[in-house]
């Protein structure tokens, strides 16, 4: 994901842009009587409103004036430019001015039907003012302004950006902010409003903890897809040609107490595991009685398929007469999963693996799986299901763009089989998740090949299962190992080796993401309980291993808001069910070194 960065090339493209600058002409006089602001959303209030983005988001820190402020991050070829464009009289007088933070930051207008003109700042650690006049052509009647950063050179802000001068006509001005906002239904995973009419306005935003999750043309709504027990606040705006209006006075709703998600049994903070169950990979075979009693959740390592479309799984049990030497036998292995439950454990099938690709291309395949699945938890008596999809198991179609509606075949039929199985099983069935970073938090910047094609059609396609099943997921472990930088909330890229990396990924679940930084389609936030952080447990286990000291600062920042970092998260969640790690048995080959850890921590 990484570029190579070539410095020759970018300093000698960084010299020939600014020696194409031109001066700035001296400061207009003050506005006339006439002149008004025409920027929509200058200070980023309405998130990105107004503004066509290459790259950006919107932060709540640090900001120049009001709530929010522009935050963009130019990477690869892309200088990261929010522009927009604005009706203009011709052959008039303007003033853009605008405040930035960063290196190399730019503002300017082209279009002007003179000469375009373009302000900038080598270096602003703090707020800094930019501003720079035009005047239109005779016939000019849209000016586009941006701003922008520059290649390689790190993430830029701007606020309070404002083009000053008379408006075009026809312009209109942005409808007043609506009023009456009020809940109508509240249940664990909704909330409905309504609010008032407002004159002149063609459509409402709906905002959520200050993020924008639905646009309407009604006066009522609902937003779905929430955690149970969970408060929220909600807030609305009015919008038409002209604009965005301020958003209306915040109404807060707490949700109910879910019934979904898996049984209720599990301890407050459980330690989930891995146990080779048909192989040694390394670190031993380690029996299934002897796994210690801090484990809560063991994952039976693997059901596979006979082939990778066939749908059928097979559990095959490693033997003492193979890599395996003191494997228990068959009855013993049973004993051992009563035990643990009659403990209070957690014993679950997990299905692939690195090794195991799964693709439900066929409802036949879809039916293999779920009788095949049921087969190995009624032969075992387990108590569930752990999805652990890698490689090429799941993909998207080029024309499934929606998350939420998903079309490709072995999405669709892979949901259609994990609720054929809860269905089948009931409220005590556990149902768990093990995908990788790429799959999941990736899709906060791509999702499947993308509006023009040529991405991973893999990027994000865990997404929709995920939110299918949101409501019957007892636990989502994602694996955050073996990844590349991910990008996070605040749109840096974060890589494997500390607790930053655990901390970003994990506050992209608990807190929800635009996919495909679409602001109108958001991934909705996971309940803290359905939530476990996947970490090898030592350094054979695989790459991405941490120490016990970053694991600590990773529950303390996410659990107290304490020892964060550099990272900003979005709240606090004391309700974090824990840690998963690959695996029991290389933990044994540690010393329990992961095991003690947890138990340390949570007592």
């Amino acid at each position: 994901m990484d570029r190579a960065r070539r410095p020759r090339s970018v300093l000698a493209a960084l010299t020939a842009t600014l020696l194409a600058v031109p001066a700035l002409t001296a400061l207009s006089s003050p506005a006339g009587a006439a002149d008004a602001d025409l920027a929509v959303n200058g200070g980023f209030e309405s998130g990105l409103t107004g503004w066509t983005c290459t790259a950006g988001t919107t932060v709540d820190s640090p900001v120049h004036g009001g709530r929010s402020a522009l935050r963009a991050t130019p990477a690869g070829n892309d200088n990261a430019q929010c522009a927009q464009t604005v009706t203009v009289q011709p052959d008039a007088q303007y003033t853009l001015s605008g405040y930035v933070r960063g290196s190399y930051v730019y503002l300017g207008a082209n279009g002007t039907g003179t000469s375009d003109v373009s302000t900038w700042t080598q270096s602003a650690p703090d707020w800094q003012k930019l501003s720079t006049t035009f005047r239109t052509g005779p016939t000019t009647t849209k000016v586009t302004i941006y701003t922008h950063g520059w290649y390689g050179t790190g993430a830029y802000q701007a606020d309070d950006l404002t083009l000053v001068g008379p408006g075009g006509s026809g312009t209109g001005q942005p409808p007043a902010a609506p009023a009456g906002l009020r809940t109508t239904s509240v249940t664990s995973s909704s909330v409905g409003l309504s609010w008032s009419a407002v004159t002149g306005a063609t459509s409402y935003a709906l905002y959520r903890d200050g993020t924008r999750v639905q646009n309407v043309t009604g006066t009522s709504a609902t937003v779905s897809g929430l955690a149970a027990s969970t408060a929220y606040s909600f807030q609305v705006t009015a919008a038409n040609a002209a604009g965005e209006s301020p958003r209306s006075t915040a109404v807060t709703a707490t949700t109910g107490a879910g019934t979904g998600g898996g049984p209720s049994d599990l301890p407050a903070h459980a330690l989930v595991g891995y146990l080779h169950a048909g192989f040694a990979n390394g670190a031993g075979y380690t029996r299934l009685a002897d796994v210690p009693d801090s484990w809560d959740v063991i994952d039976l390592a693997f059901g596979e398929p006979t082939s990778a479309t066939s749908g059928d799984i097979r559990f095959n049990r490693c033997s003492s007469g193979g890599e395996c030497p003191g494997a228990e036998s068959d009855a013993d292995f049973k004993a051992a999963i009563k035990a643990k439950q009659a403990a209070g454990k957690k014993v679950l099938i997990s299905i692939g693996g690195q090794n195991g690709q799964v693709q439900l291309t066929t409802t036949a395949a879809r039916d293999a799986f779920v009788s095949s699945v049921s087969k190995i938890i009624d032969t075992w008596g387990l108590d569930g299901l752990d999805v652990d999809f890698e490689g090429h198991s799941l993909s998207l179609n080029a024309d499934d763009t929606d998350f939420k509606h998903p079309t490709t075949p072995v999405v669709v039929n892979l949901i259609s089989a994990l609720k054929t199985l809860k269905a089948k099983y009931g409220t005590k069935f556990v149902l768990t998740m093990a995908p990788e970073t790429f799959f999941v938090q990736n899709g906060y910047q791509f999702y499947g090949a993308g509006k023009w094609g040529g991405q991973d059609p893999r990027c994000g396609a865990y997404l929709p299962v995920i939110h299918a099943l949101r409501e019957d997921l007892t636990l989502l472990h994602v694996q955050d190992y073996n990844s590349g930088p991910i990008m996070g909330l605040d749109n840096q890229y974060h890589s494997m080796g500390g607790a930053d990396f655990h901390i970003a990924m994990t506050d992209m679940l608990l807190t929800g993401f635009p996919v495909a930084g679409d602001p109108d389609n958001v991934f909705p936030p996971l309940r803290p309980d359905q939530v476990a952080i996947g970490m090898p447990a030592s350094t054979n286990a695989g790459n991405g291993y941490v120490s016990p000291a970053e694991v600590t600062k990773t529950l303390d920042c996410l659990t107290k808001k304490t020892d964060c970092g550099s990272y900003t998260t979005h709240g606090t969640w004391p309700a974090l069910r824990g840690l998963m790690t690959w695996s029991i048995n290389w933990d044994r080959f540690s010393s329990w070194q992961f095991q003690k850890t947890f138990d340390g921590y949570f007592g």
